[in-house]
């Protein structure tokens, strides 16, 4: 059995108020989600903006997390980006700074064939020689990684672990377990039918709210306990459909920023922060969940 699997959060960004890294509300927020449950954390995705950091934030962000993390679950660091040098040097340093695994989204903007798409991957993976994750997610890159690319990656990426599956049609789902690879969904209002077609998990920017909510699924459905684990993805849908209407990254910050009674910052621009109307509704829908405030628990040293 995959030692990835279950509930990952993918993780966002706390930003200052002069649009820097916030270091110190990124541990509070891991910790939280620690403490609540979470499984592991997919770090510098896209609930992390991290198309829209540069290279040195992404890399401090590996540290951290790893720093934080100290064994306790499992980071898997994102490290795409359009070009194979860059994406190979995060990945060496995401490697040397402690994360677990390393995921990364096929080069993007310029239209590339198969075989550029597996050649990148092939310099990344090894750049890390971790267990790697393609991040599948045709809506920002363009590129669908289907079962037939995916097994040409395989037969060259050694380090080929899995995948987060992010196209709305998780048909492909059932191929990709068949093909060995630990394959989360990456969209966790789908959770409960994706784990029935083979996935291991979700990993979803809303669970940074309340991982909680997600976890009571995947342990009523572990145990076999269907009709508690529809009940859980009933509840937690949700924050899916909160995010939907205000935005992800706005949503996202706003509603941690409520739970933890601190400041997540805007997100990066163009980026925009939540209006008024959207803060108001997040208090209404976190009060109406019964997830309002939570302390955070510190880990013992």
């Amino acid at each position: 059995m995959s030692e990835f699997r279950g509930v990952y959060p993918a993780f966002l960004t706390p930003m200052t108020q002069d649009g820097g890294l916030n270091e110190a509300a990124f541990r509070e927020v891991m910790e939280f989600n620690i403490q609540q449950g979470a499984h592991g954390f997919w770090v510098a995705g896209g609930t992390g903006e991290s198309v829209l950091l540069d290279d040195a934030e992404n890399m401090r962000i590996a540290e951290i997390a790893a720093d934080q993390a100290r064994g306790r679950i499992k980071n898997i660091m994102h490290v795409g980006s359009p070009t194979t040098p860059r994406s190979a040097r995060m990945a060496e340093h995401a490697a040397r700074a402690g994360v677990d695994a390393i995921c990364c989204v096929p080069p993007y903007f310029y239209a590339r064939s198969d075989d550029e798409i597996v050649e990148h991957y092939r310099v990344v993976a090894a750049a890390a020689d971790l267990p790697f994750f393609v991040y599948n997610i045709p809506k920002a890159t363009g590129v669908e990684i289907k079962p037939d690319l995916m097994r040409k990656i395989q037969d060259r990426v050694p380090q080929l672990t899995g995948l987060k599956h992010s196209p709305l049609d998780i048909s492909n789902i059932r191929a990709f377990a068949k093909m060995g690879l630990s394959c989360f969904v990456g969209h966790s209002h789908l959770m409960l039918p994706a784990l029935t077609v083979g996935a291991v998990g979700c990993i979803d920017g809303p669970p940074n709210i309340a991982p909680e909510l997600w976890v009571e699924l995947w342990d009523a459905y572990v145990a076999g306990d269907l009709g508690r684990a529809e009940e859980a993805q009933d509840k937690a849908t949700t924050l899916n459909l909160l995010v939907d209407r205000f935005g992800l990254h706005a949503t996202v910050k706003a509603a941690i920023g409520e739970r933890l009674g601190i400041d997540c910052g805007a997100p990066r621009p163009p980026g925009r922060p939540i209006s008024p109307e959207g803060r108001a509704e997040v208090v209404r829908t976190l009060a109406a969940l019964g997830i309002g405030s939570a302390a955070v628990l510190q880990a013992d040293d």
